[in-house]
């Protein structure tokens, strides 16, 4: 049921942030992906979104990118991902369907919980950003890498002997080689680590969602198609001049293509005198 939440809270908080006219102001697609392990085997719970730069606009006639560089701004990302995702944690409390044990039984009480939670409300929450993928390619390579393997990979494994299991992992803290360091656990322990991160039998880790939710992804992929598609220009035909050519660069605020009006070469600079 977290795990749910949290794939909840951060498709949300995309959707809102980037529907939002003072930052993108369009309808994204997106394909969020369930981690649950750091790189020691470790409970590190997070979610991988792949997102397109860019989205339809409301009238779902015209492609809206994404500035360069920028899709949008990871702090106010960060700040509504932690509301909502409180906000649903507390609301499946108030409904009962959170269970706990052991040291952790005294939560079960509203105000005990609602102390727990009051702290997590004023430090910072991680959302990352990450670089763009080098095209298509590098798309369905980090797809096909990460989203059906549990925890570890067979290459990060080294030995199994009398001690326990050996293999690899980061350590973020370091820089460069050194942060690949070789870690043995006892065998009982390997495996419990590895048990961790077996989901429940039916659980969906991978989800899509916007323009990517799967009852309307064929129409919504073809209406994205009309709207990014270019007129060819072959050897055989005349280009048409900077001032007829369609501009792709669209005005946010009210809808209408950049008119060019005139466009300047750049001038060789002369060596100084």
């Amino acid at each position: 049921m977290i795990y749910d939440l949290l794939f909840k809270a951060s498709a949300e908080t995309l959707t809102t942030i980037a529907g939002d006219p003072k930052h993108l102001g369009a309808r994204i697609g997106f394909t969020s992906v369930l981690h649950t392990w750091g790189s020691a085997l470790t409970h590190h719970p997070h979610v991988h979104c792949v997102v397109p730069g860019g989205g339809l606009s409301p009238d779902r006639e015209r492609w809206i990118p994404c500035k360069r560089g920028f899709f949008l701004p990871v702090r106010v990302l960060s700040r509504l991902f932690r509301r909502l995702f409180l906000e649903k944690l507390q609301a499946s409390h108030l409904e009962r369907r959170l269970q706990f044990y052991g040291e952790h039984r005294e939560l079960a009480d509203a105000k005990h919980f609602a102390t727990f939670l009051e702290p997590l409300r004023k430090i910072d929450w991680v959302v990352y950003a990450k670089r763009p993928f080098a095209g298509p390619e590098a798309v369905l390579a980090y797809l096909s890498r990460y989203t059906h393997r549990v925890a570890i990979a067979n290459s990060r494994l080294i030995a199994h002997d009398e001690r326990g299991v050996t293999f690899r992992w980061k350590d973020y803290r370091r820089k460069g080689r050194a942060r690949y360091q070789p870690m043995t656990l006892a065998t009982g322990e390997f495996i419990r680590r590895f048990l961790i991160h077996v989901l429940p039998s039916g659980f969906h880790r991978i989800r899509h969602y916007g323009l990517f939710a799967s009852h309307l992804r064929r129409s919504n992929l073809n209406q994205i198609r009309q709207c990014l598609v270019q007129p060819s220009v072959h050897s055989d035909q005349t280009v048409e001049p900077a001032e007829d050519r369609p501009c792709p660069f669209v005005c946010r605020t009210c809808g209408s293509p950049m008119r060019i009006v005139e466009t300047l070469n750049p001038r060789p600079r002369a060596p100084p005198s």
